[in-house]
């Protein structure tokens, strides 16, 4: 038994199919599937069940696989380990953000880690929060900004900055005739809202102190899976309003014509960014370094926490 059959085994359990397995590790099918075979032979249990028309996993089965992931997650942390007593800064990081981060902070990073820490290799990967931590947990993301403190008791994290919400309306809003709005000024049917999933949902439902469990907004579109700049061609075409947050004030939509962008004025909305990471995690000499890379990266529309 080697990790390769325990990488197969896993693909196998996920993909519930051989074929796609087989092209996820890059084997051929009568390779993973010769090798599954054996493994169960030498378990002397079946993990899966197997037809021509479907494959899944036995109870058993279903118990091995999580022990198989186990074990890969402690290969994984093994390897790192050992990259990191010989030098934190080299080699690759795997970074987590979601959607209402990423595309704002990261024009703003890359240039500063590519300066400082020349010899990092960044893979991003832009996610919903749960599964980003689900990731992160698993092994998968070595470290995630996040806008929510994490769920799982293995993660941990480093407050990074202070991130108001500002307000985004139509140009012929009668709010915008104020210089700053308070939420409370907003009427909830006007609201215009990401899918569920996205953390700046939940963030602006409390921040509204709106019903979760309320009905969809009467009249005008719907906005299930919808992204925030098209939540925002919305609000400029004149259906409703949103909360963004600050950071991305500095993106081409505030110049759109149709949208106007007021500061909130109770102090009430906004979030704190943090980067996570999994307690024991072997690179926290790179975790700080990036901490400290960040804060210094931010634009002046946010309040570091770590300075």
């Amino acid at each position: 038994m080697n990790t390769r059959d325990l990488e197969y085994l896993v693909a196998v359990a996920e993909e519930l199919h051989f074929g796609r397995a087989a092209a996820r590790c890059h084997a051929s099918q009568p390779a993973l599937s010769g090798q599954l075979r054996k493994l169960e032979e030498r378990l002397g249990v079946q993990i899966f069940e197997r037809t021509k028309r479907r494959v899944a996993l036995t109870e058993i089965g279903g118990r091995i696989v999580d022990q198989a992931r186990d074990v890969l997650r402690g290969v994984v942390a093994l390897e790192q380990l050992a990259t990191a007593h010989k030098d934190p800064f080299v080699g690759t990081c795997r970074l987590g953000m979601p959607p209402t981060i990423g595309p704002y902070l990261t024009p703003l990073l890359l240039p500063t880690i590519k300066h400082y820490l020349p010899d990092l290799r960044l893979e991003l990967i832009e996610d919903f929060t749960d599964h980003l931590e689900d990731q992160l947990d698993q092994g998968a993301l070595d470290l995630a900004i996040l806008a929510t403190s994490p769920t799982r008791n293995n993660l941990a994290e480093i407050a990074l900055y202070d991130e108001p919400f500002w307000i985004a309306m139509p140009g012929d809003h009668p709010l915008t005739r104020e210089e700053a709005v308070d939420v409370t000024q907003i009427e909830p049917g006007e609201l215009l809202l990401l899918s569920d999933g996205h953390c700046l949902r939940d963030q602006i439902y409390d921040a509204c102190k709106l019903d979760r469990a309320r009905k969809n907004r009467d009249g005008g579109p719907r906005t299930q899976k919808t992204s925030l700049s098209t939540i925002l061609a919305l609000v400029g075409a004149g259906e409703g309003i949103t909360l963004v947050p600050a950071m991305s004030l500095a993106s081409g939509w505030v110049t759109d014509t149709g949208v106007a962008v007021r500061r909130e004025e109770s102090g009430t909305a906004g979030r704190t960014v943090r980067l996570t990471h999994r307690k024991g995690y072997p690179r926290m000499a790179l975790t700080q370094k990036l901490a400290d890379l960040i804060a210094a990266s931010l634009p002046n529309t946010v309040s570091p926490v770590r300075r």
